[in-house]
C-alpha cells in the first residue's frame, strides 16, 4: 500500500495505489480504503461474473481466490489485496480451455439460474487446492458457505466429487 497516500479524482477522498496480480496478470491500481474487492473487480475492473448477493459473506455469490485461498470479496478490502495473487472465474481458463472444475460444471449442469455459479466454482477450485475433502459429506461441509437459490447441490456435489481429482492431478490451483 501506498505510504502517501494520493487525492482521488473527483471524489477529494485520499485513495491507495495497491499493486496484484489479477488473472495472472499484474495491475497497479488506486483505490479508496473503504472500496471492496468485490466492488473494485465489478464496478473499477468491469469484471462482472463475479456477483454481489447479499454483500454480508452469508452466500458466497462472490468468492474469489486470493493467493489461492477462498475469499468472500464483498468482506475484503481491495487494500488488502495488495501484493497478493488475486484470481476471478474469468482467470480460471487457460484461454479455450476451461478448468477442469468449470468443464465438469458444465457436464454436470451443476446450475439453474447461473447466479451462484460463479462463486460456487471459485470455491470448488479452492476446496480442491486445499486438499480436505475426501468424501461427499466432506464437500458439502466445506461447501456450504456457497448458497444456490435454485437447490442444484446434487448436481454441484457431483460435478465436484468428478473434478477433483482432475485438480490434483492437473496441479491446477
Amino acid at each position: 500500500m501506498s505510504a502517501t497516500p494520493e487525492r482521488g479524482g473527483d471524489t477529494g477522498f485520499a485513495t491507495h495505489s495497491i499493486a496484484l496480480l489479477l488473472n495472472g496478470h499484474p495491475r497497479q491500481l488506486q483505490v479508496l480504503p473503504w472500496t471492496t474487492a468485490l466492488d473494485l473487480l465489478r464496478e473499477q475492473l468491469d469484471l462482472t461474473g463475479t456477483k454481489k448477493g447479499c454483500d454480508h459473506g452469508q452466500c458466497g455469490a462472490c468468492t474469489v481466490l486470493v493467493d489461492g485461498r477462498r475469499v468472500n470479496a464483498c468482506l475484503t478490502l481491495a487494500v488488502m489485496l495488495d501484493g497478493k495473487e488475486l484470481t476471478t472465474i474469468e482467470g480460471l481458463a487457460d484461454g479455450d480451455e476451461l478448468h477442469p472444475m468449470q468443464a465438469a460444471f458444465i457436464k454436470h449442469d451443476a446450475f439453474q439460474c447461473g447466479y451462484c455459479t460463479p462463486g460456487q466454482i471459485c470455491s470448488a477450485v479452492g476446496l480442491a487446492k486445499e486438499g480436505r475433502a475426501t468424501d461427499s459429506a466432506e464437500i458439502r461441509e466445506l461447501m456450504s458457505g456457497n448458497l444456490c437459490r435454485c437447490g442444484a447441490y446434487g448436481n454441484i456435489l457431483d460435478a465436484i466429487e468428478e473434478a477433483l481429482p482432475a485438480c490434483h492431478k492437473a496441479g491446477h490451483p
